[in-house]
């Protein structure tokens, strides 16, 4: 009764105004007696009339400026994403992107497309969106220092990072003395153009350096720390330079500059001295993010925009003050981690990719289009390389370092990336750069970017010294060792009590590993430490609880599942032991029957679908990753799908066939360490005509009376699954179980699924 009442009531509404509007529209017709209103005559005009109106909103500057976004995050992304899976930092993919989308590629072989998409007069737009994105990406820069790691490792890093600075530097000056008359733009000083190429030779990316440090898994190391504190101790003094360097190019002389570089000083006083104890203060009492309130957030977003518009205002760039303001928040680190993650999606996936279009736009690598161009531009890369990497590795060799160190010190911080381009821009916008010398160092950044991993790896393997993936005691002999991944405390919890029931009491002819692999893009290098301690707690406490000693490893991955089998294959492991929990049944047909939602189809399946690996919509029971790290490792794994596992007393094991067979180690594992109870269901008679089978039961019955029950019926009561703590199975009938849609997957308890 009610529901028709409120219909009725709607109804009413709704008719009873539009009436009235339509009368009043009626009425209001007749005011327009004498106001020459013009109307259509043809009725083909509104046709014509519709698609004016759409062209005119294709062409409107917001319009324009969205889908110019749209193109530049949907390009970047993929380049990223492949540089990822060669290897190389997603940041070289970027820039890629901006080159092809640039008048290099695009511009040149679809001009019409380039500049309907692209016009001239909309680069304005988007150059001012991408300097807020590199505004909110300094700041973030100037977070991830560790100003205590400066003050605590500061003599031998600041030797080093320090040569790595002022060599290049002067090889640049030198370089700039030679091509000075045939490249320099008209009426800039030789000072500005030397000064210029001296600090674009002698920058290094520190952020990416941070990321292939971690990525390597050797931020834990002494070289680790060296090379970070160089790198941190080189952006904060480079960072510096450009500042005066910036103040003398805009002021035209060294003297004229003195002023302006007083007042940046003395902006620097202010902040170290004035505006840091007070965001301190404020920091200290709002370091979580529940009492980070929006009041809060908007003090801090103040002091950036504040400093940036300072450090504009005085000559020395808003880049500048944006990096400053992130140097002077507040350590704790609670608190920069809030914070960062409320700024970095915004400008690392929206905005960032702007300005490395609008890089790309303004590198026409076609203007080099003679052998003497390239010349130049080959000689570029090698005084970058040479000042920067023999540089930093002579200088670090000089306080100490092995010549491996050293070596691996100049290619890490060789690295340039985005902060290269950061400072050519910076250069292009004031004149000093022409389009050639730009487009030759936009590719001289690309080149050393590149080349940091296989640098890396190149020495390595001089030295031929083997790199550990994992800890020592992992390495060593054993006569079964169980590695457990997890991805959160809770699942680590589950797999290592899974674990401990397969080797408890074999004391020291057994080891576990517990592994967690965190993605690089949400680990920053300045919490790395804290985040493994907080990670690793709850498994660490489990494990005290357990009486089970463990192992923890620890990494930084731009790909999760490569470095779960690769690290389970080095290891020589016995058993990899795997949590998905409820999203492994993502996109797969129990996902169907379960209700869970169904994933998009994953690039990597795409690219082995092209390659004949495999059928794109092949069944299986299992999401992407998880197939994955089946079909890469060469270890067995087993799948735990956990409902809150907390005892191993008793375990549901069904028999189907041959492939089950190998279950029966794992039936004297679990009596001999667990004295669990096991009940063997034999589903379809396979026990019972296999004499060898029932042979091995049998064997194990007599070893451990009372402990091992065969049942022979097909029909399993749900009451007794779920007075079950553990289900064992092989993925062969794990599989068939899921083509059949059992009525078991509805009240199975959790299930660790074996593949030999």
């Amino acid at each position: 009764m009610m529901r028709f009442k409120n219909l009725f009531f709607y109804i009413t509404l709704i008719g009873g105004f539009s009436i009235l509007m339509y009368w009043i529209f009626v009425f209001g017709s007749d005011l327009e007696v004498g106001r020459e209103i013009k109307k259509h005559l043809v009725q083909s005009n509104y046709w014509n009339d519709f698609l004016s109106s759409l062209i005119h909103n294709l062409k409107h500057p917001l319009a324009l400026l969205l889908a110019q976004i749209i193109t530049i995050i949907l390009t970047a992304r993929l380049f990223g994403w492949i540089c990822m899976k060669i290897g190389q930092p997603s940041v070289i993919g970027e820039i890629i992107a901006g080159i092809i989308l640039g008048p290099s590629l695009v511009g040149l072989y679809f001009p019409d497309f380039f500049t309907t998409l692209f016009p001239k007069e909309s680069l304005g737009n988007l150059q001012f969106l991408s300097q807020i994105g590199l505004i909110l990406f300094m700041f973030v820069v100037g977070m991830e220092l560790d100003l205590k790691v400066l003050k605590n490792k500061a003599h031998d890093a600041v030797v080093i990072s320090h040569a790595s600075i002022i060599f290049p530097f002067a090889l640049g000056v030198g370089l700039a003395y030679f091509i000075y008359q045939t490249f320099a733009p008209q009426g800039v000083p030789f000072l500005a153009f030397g000064l210029f190429l001296g600090i674009a030779m002698s920058i290094t990316a520190f952020p990416v350096l941070a990321r292939i440090v971690q990525e390597r898994g050797i931020h834990k190391t002494k070289l680790g720390a060296i090379v970070i504190t160089c790198a941190a101790a080189d952006d904060i003094t480079a960072w510096c330079i450009l500042a005066a360097v910036i103040a003398i190019v805009k002021a035209g002389s060294f003297v004229s500059a003195l002023y302006i570089i007083a007042l940046a000083a003395l902006y620097v006083l202010l902040m170290l001295k004035v505006v840091r104890p007070f965001l301190k203060r404020v920091g200290d009492l709002n370091a979580t993010k529940e009492k980070l309130s929006k009041p809060i957030v908007a003090i801090f977003f103040l002091a950036l925009v504040m400093s940036a518009y300072a450090t504009e205002i005085i000559g020395i760039h808003a880049l500048f003050g944006a990096f400053m303001a992130g140097v002077i928040m507040p350590e704790n680190t609670k608190f920069r981690n809030v914070f960062i993650e409320k700024i970095e999606d915004v400008s690392l996936v929206l905005l960032l990719p702007l300005f490395f279009v609008f890089t790309g736009l303004r590198t026409q690598i076609g203007l080099l289009n003679d052998p003497f161009h390239w010349l130049i531009a080959g000689l570029i890369v090698a005084v970058a390389v040479f000042g920067k990497f023999f540089g930093s590795a002579f200088a670090a060799r000089f306080v100490g370092q092995s010549w491996k160190d050293s070596l691996s010190i100049g290619a890490l911080m060789n690295t340039r990336g985005l902060m290269e381009l950061v400072v050519l821009n910076i250069g292009y916008d004031l004149g000093v750069l022409t389009p050639e010398i730009f487009a030759m160092m936009v590719i001289m950044a690309l080149l050393t970017t590149f080349m940091t991993g296989p640098a890396l790896d190149f020495i390595n393997w001089i030295f031929k010294e083997k790199n550990k993936d994992f800890p020592i005691e992992v390495t060593e002999i054993s006569k079964y060792k169980v590695l457990i991944s997890f991805n959160n405390p809770e699942n680590g919890k589950s797999l290592l009590r899974l674990a401990s029931g397969l080797v408890k009491k074999l004391q020291g002819n057994a080891t576990v590993t517990a592994m967690h692999l965190a993605p690089t893009n949400e680990l920053h290098h300045f919490n790395a430490v804290e985040y493994e301690k907080e990670i690793f707690a709850p498994v660490i406490e489990e494990s005290t609880e357990l009486n089970q000693k463990v192992t923890t490893f620890f990494k930084a991955s731009v790909d999760i599942d490569s470095d779960i089998t690769e690290v389970a294959n080095k290891g020589d492991f016995d058993l990899l032991l795997i949590g998905i929990g409820e999203s492994i049944f993502e996109g797969t047909l129990l996902g169907k029957v379960l209700g869970f939602t169904t994933k998009m189809i994953s690039p990597d399946r795409i690219i082995n679908t092209l390659s004949g690996k495999e059928k794109l919509f092949e069944n299986s029971p299992f999401d992407e990753k998880t197939r994955q790290i089946l079909s890469r490792t060469q270890v067995p794994v087993g799948i735990l799908m956990d409902k809150k596992l907390q005892k191993l007393d008793a375990i549901f094991i069904p028999i189907f066939g041959r492939e089950d067979e190998m279950l029966i180690s794992y039936i004297q594992k679990f009596i001999h360490n667990s004295s669990a109870q096991i009940t063997v269901l034999d589903a379809n008679g396979y026990v019972a005509n296999n004499p060898t089978l029932k042979e091995w039961i049998r064997f194990i019955e007599q070893n451990a009376p009372n402990h091992i029950t065969l049942v022979n019926q097909k029909k399993i009561e749900s009451h007794f699954l779920k007075q079950q703590d553990l289900m064992l199975i092989s993925i062969e009938s794990w599989e068939k179980l899921i083509d059949s849609r059992s009525v078991w997957l509805n009240h199975a308890p959790s299930t660790l699924v074996l593949k030999n």
